[in-house]
């Protein structure tokens, strides 16, 4: 259902705060109204968790995750600074939230929202692998660790240095770092430099002057292993070898060797074969003559060629 004006909103809301939806493709609306849904009770949530657990209690699901939509709102600022949209960090972090209550067992003596924290952060943080760069920065648990320390760690370093626009570290911080996070110096610097590296575009957009746009799609590409490109050549392969040696065989002798002397042969100086008039010797007829048994040998090779087609 979608509120067309903030009075109705209001009148919903104070009958049932649980149906509060904004109104589609707002952020700020959505994050309006989870901020305003009811925060639950320890015994609301045992309740609606054992409803869950044991029944499958589908509506008791949602309000666990909805009022805890909050929490992800509040985790998912912390992600702003990678550059993906508020929206989607908000989404990936409703399916950890989701994930978390379905795992949740309320016997173990703890909030859902601690339990929570831990699938939400997880799940942002993958996605933010996944997006962040189209080659992944990070692969083994150690370096995402990495990854994600290493970026907060360098905005403190230029705080404390009063230097904003210093992108590398120095030695002593490369130290700090490896020290802190109990990794090696040399991965430190490795992460670094992975995450200093931008993406390029492989077949960039033309530019506004009509000039033709030069990317690394044009050395990069290799067209001898294009499907279409192995196929052709696989094609040319046969016709080259079955294919004219089974258009030869359909041929009488005399056409054959026509064929043969006129466009096979080559001279040891790197001339063509016989002409008309020196096949028209050995036979014993004229060149027109040569010319005609030679056209119609052509016409019925290339019948026989057309299955290799």
């Amino acid at each position: 259902m979608t509120l067309s004006s903030g009075s109705a909103t209001a009148a919903l809301a104070a009958t049932n705060p649980w149906a509060v939806v904004p109104s589609l493709g707002n952020l700020d609306a959505y994050i309006s109204a989870a901020n305003r849904l009811p925060m639950l009770t320890h015994e609301e949530e045992q309740s609606y968790a054992r409803r869950l657990r044991e029944h499958n209690d589908v509506e008791a699901a949602g309000r666990l995750v909805m009022s805890h939509l909050r929490l992800v709102i509040s985790i998912s600022r912390q992600y702003l600074g990678y550059g993906l949209p508020h929206g989607d960090l908000i989404q990936e972090g409703n399916i950890g939230l989701m994930k978390a209550v379905k795992r949740f067992d309320p016997d173990q003596g703890v909030r859902l929202v601690s339990y929570a924290m831990h699938w939400i952060k997880a799940e942002i943080h993958e996605y933010i692998l996944k997006n962040w760069r189209m080659v992944k920065v990070a692969t083994t648990k150690a370096q995402r660790k990495l990854f994600f320390n290493l970026r907060s760690m360098k905005q403190g370093f230029k705080t404390d240095a009063q230097d904003t626009h210093r992108n590398s570290l120095s030695d002593l911080e490369i130290d700090q770092v490896a020290s802190q996070l109990h990794v090696k110096r040399e991965e430190v610097i490795e992460m670094e430099t992975r995450m200093s590296g931008g993406d390029v575009l492989l077949d960039p957009s033309p530019p506004d002057d009509g000039e033709q746009a030069f990317g690394p799609i044009a050395y990069l590409a290799d067209a001898s292993h294009e499907p279409t490109a192995v196929i052709e050549s696989h094609q040319r392969d046969m016709l080259a070898s079955d294919g004219i040696a089974t258009a030869l065989a359909s041929l009488d002798e005399r056409g054959r060797r026509i064929v043969e002397e006129r466009w096979l042969k080559v001279n040891d100086d790197g001339s063509g074969g016989m002409t008309l008039h020196e096949l028209a010797a050995v036979y014993g007829v004229s060149a027109e003559r040569i010319r005609q048994i030679e056209v119609a040998a052509m016409k019925k090779m290339r019948k026989a060629l057309s299955a290799y087609v």
